[in-house]
Parts: C-alpha cells; structure tokens; sequence
C-alpha cells in the first residue's frame, strides 16, 4: 500500500509537471484538439439558435447562420413584437426590420439599424462561438507563460491573449481544464490609456454544457458577470 501510494504521488506530480512546462501555444493546441478535433471550424457552415436571458427582462431569440467558406453572415432576432434581420454576403450587406426591407429613417434610428451593427454581430458571434479556435486568427497575441489559476474553487490552465492594436485593446484569459483542454470560462478586462489592465473592469463567462455542431465541441451556455463584484448579467442558451 505504501509503494502504491508513492506512485501515484510520483504520477500526479509528474502530470503538475507536464502542465507547468507547457507553453502558451502548445495550451492552445490541445484545447483545439479538444473542442475541434477534425479542424472543422475553418469551413464552418451551420445554424445556431440562441435564447438570451436577462434579469428583469423578456427572453431574447437570435437566429445565426454562418457559412465560413461563402463569406456569409446572417442573424435574425426577435424582441416582443420586432424582428430584425442582417445579411452579410461577402461585401453585400442587407437589413429587415419585422421582414420589411423598406425601412424609414425614423425606425433606422429608433431601433439602431446599420451595417456597422451588422459587422459587429458577425465578429461578435464567430468570435465567441468560435472559441478556441479563433485564438489562431492573426493579430492574436499568445502569452507564452501557462499560469495555474484556482477559480470557484476549481484549478486551471490560464491562457492569456492579447491582441494587435488594429484588433482590440482587451485582454482576454481563457481558463482550461487540466485533465481535458476542455474550455471551461473565459474573462476579459479593459486596459488604460498605457496598455496596463484595469481590474475593476470587463466581464467573465461561465460554460457549461456542451452541444455537437459539425463535429465541434460548442459550449451550451454562457453567463456572464462583472469582474468587479460578481454581479449577473445574463445567459445564452444555446440550441440546434
């Protein structure tokens, strides 16, 4: 029993090892392998529909179809009695408002219409929903140093990423299990005028769950919260 108990000590010390001797890279590495294991994110063609609640507030519905190979983009939302839709196809941008394409400046204005709103939603979603994976796109800039980093009373790798100025000034971390790569919380704070983080400031997500899309391993559910004093904000649920 004694020698028993020696090995395996001797085994968890050795895997402890292993984790603090990764890089930043080879972290992100095996978190895609987890999460997309055929390498199928780059010809993602799929739905996602998304149900956002919020407290205090009705339910919200998104419709989102992204075709990666065709350049298409495309989210439809639902509030009590106004839908909203935006296309983006390749250059081609195209806006509805309860499945009317005319659209007065009055209504543009009240319910913020624009392309602008439409590239947004396109980055916002295949960034998120992406996730991993999009850690590889340019301007990404990974840390190399894999810290350990106990959270809600769990233990995990902690990736941080920051970005080239022309992507963003956040700083992101995305916290991994140990045992799996599976991508379990991420959390992102503003940064000052001289680059340095600011505490009090950004957000941090909570996955749960997790649904099969094309082979890819696509968190459920995600709620978000202050990094400042934990408040809730909301969660989307995820279904397909």
């Amino acid at each position: 029993m004694k020698y028993l108990c020696i090995v395996i000590l001797t085994l968890f010390s050795f895997q402890i090892i292993i984790a603090q001797e990764l890089t930043g890279q080879q972290l992100l590495e095996k978190a895609i392998i987890y999460h997309d294991p055929g390498n199928n994110w780059s010809t993602f063609t799929g739905e996602l529909f998304v149900t956002m609640e919020t407290p205090n507030k009705p339910k919200r519905e998104r419709k989102i179809s992204i075709n990666l190979p065709s350049e298409f983009f495309y989210v439809q939302a639902k509030r009590d009695t106004i839908t909203t839709a935006y296309t983006l196809d390749k250059n081609k941008c195209s806006i509805t408002l309860n499945g009317a394409v005319d659209i007065s400046e009055a209504q543009i204005k009240t319910y913020n219409l624009s392309c602008e709103r439409a590239n947004m939603y396109k980055n916002y979603y295949t960034y998120l929903y992406g996730l991993p994976m999009k850690l590889k796109d340019e301007g990404s800039i990974i840390h190399e140093i894999v810290e350990r980093k106990t959270f809600r009373g769990k233990e995990y790798l902690v990736l941080k990423v920051s970005y080239e100025d022309t992507i963003g000034s956040d700083i992101w971390y995305f916290y991994f299990d140990p045992k799996t790569y599976a991508m379990d919380i991420y959390q992102f704070f503003k940064t000052d005028a001289k680059g340095l983080l600011k505490p009090n400031t950004g957000e941090y997500i909570l996955l749960t769950d997790t649904v099969i899309v094309n082979a890819i391993k696509i968190p459920k559910d995600r709620a978000w919260y202050y990094n400042k004093d934990d408040t809730y904000l909301g969660t989307d649920k995820l279904s397909n």
